[in-house]
């Protein structure tokens, strides 16, 4: 499959030379003016390439160029220009939008050794996002499965705040999406490291000792921590560190901060965390909000409002009795699953993963597990 590259000048004839000579070479379109080109890249066609003239009317090829790394950041950018104006040059070069910058006339095979330079810049570039990416997100699914192995209580509890930081997030029009989920799934990452005992007093709501309180407030910068030795997962790492600041910056928080210095991520971590453990407590979605409320100072008054959207407008999910072979990846369980006997198997609030749903299949086959199983499951995607 040919590369895509995109021709913008002014002069037709320029235009109809290019096609000619490089259209073996390219997936060629072209364009007439800026205007045009900015709405060609706009269309999504994924340019690996855009050349452009530099003397065109309303739009020159710096203000062009400049403009669609702003729709395009990963195409490579080159410059033509029948003025061999050495100021324009370092304007262009210098400003960080142009990857080459040649005089007309070019000869073609210099053009098309430039083009072929872009081309080979810009696979460089997409192949490294795509390595980094699948890297990333693998990292964090091996994490997430470890938590979800290891720990089922804080697993449960990450998975129900999730929920409520995506649809909180929704609500504020929050464009960091990924980052935000991601921080809410590893927020508890950190109590693997706490004694099972302090995690189970806690999810149960009861006091915890001056000590024990002191070593659970470790667990957010221990999560921090780990996430700070992802790449490009700094943001992330700090949200976490700060889920548990008071807007108000009173008490002591890790990392000092109050009011909008605080994350905003973290600001709807602070409210999803203390309004799930409400909820888990056994309050009401309606007693627990005047709870959160009622707590001055505490929260950012925008997600508290945001969270009362979203209880008022979530249409909830529905209950549903599963054999285990009926089990599905993403289903939450509503009760937990137990063996004949009584040992805890999995904790309401768990999504059913693979690595969960394949270690209950384990189970299943060396002793009787309860049936039928509660799970919970969006309106409308339970299929009979």
């Amino acid at each position: 499959m040919k590369d895509r590259v995109l021709f913008v000048d002014d002069e037709s004839n320029v235009l109809e030379a290019f096609k000619r000579q490089f259209r073996k070479l390219f997936d060629m379109e072209v364009a007439p003016s800026g205007k045009e080109g900015l709405q060609r890249i706009a269309g999504g066609n994924g340019f690996a390439v855009i050349v452009s003239d530099f003397k065109m009317p309303v739009m020159d090829g710096v203000q062009f160029l400049s403009r669609a790394k702003e729709i395009a950041p990963e195409s490579v950018r080159i410059m033509l220009t029948g003025y061999a104006d050495v100021k324009t040059a370092i304007e262009a070069v210098n400003s960080g939008h142009i990857f080459r910058f040649l005089t007309k006339p070019c000869p073609p095979e210099l053009l098309a050794q430039a083009i072929a330079a872009g081309v080979k810049q810009y696979r460089l570039i997409h192949a490294e996002k795509e390595l980094l990416e699948q890297t990333l997100k693998g990292a964090v699914k091996v994490l997430t499965e470890v938590l979800a192995l290891t720990n089922q209580e804080a697993f449960g509890r990450s998975t129900r705040v999730t929920r409520y930081v995506k649809k909180i997030a929704a609500r504020l029009k929050s464009s960091n999406t990924w980052k935000l989920e991601t921080a809410a799934m590893l927020s508890q990452i950190g109590c693997i490291t706490l004694p099972e005992e302090i995690l189970q007093k806690f999810c149960r709501g009861e006091a915890l000792s001056v000590d024990e309180e002191a070593v659970y407030r470790m667990h957010p910068a221990v999560a921090a921590d780990l996430l700070e030795k992802i790449p490009r997962m700094s943001e992330v790492a700090e949200i976490v560190a700060c889920q548990e600041n008071r807007f108000d910056g009173a008490g002591k928080a890790p990392v000092p901060r109050k009011g909008e210095e605080i994350p905003l991520g973290a600001r709807i971590l602070k409210v999803a965390l203390d309004f799930d453990i409400l909820e888990t407590a056994g309050r009401s979605q309606r007693d627990a909000l005047q709870e959160i409320k009622g707590r001055n100072g505490v929260y950012d008054p925008a997600v508290v409002a945001a969270l009362e959207d979203v209880i008022r407008m979530d249409s909830g999910y529905a209950r549903r009795s599963c054999k285990l072979t009926e089990l599905k990846e993403n289903m939450i369980f509503a009760a937990d699953v137990r063996a004949m006997d009584g040992r805890l198997l999995i904790t309401s609030g768990n999504v059913a993963t693979r690595p969960l749903l394949q270690r209950l299949n384990n189970f299943s086959q060396t002793m009787k597990i309860r049936q039928p199983v509660e799970v919970l499951v969006p309106v409308g995607d339970w299929v009979f």
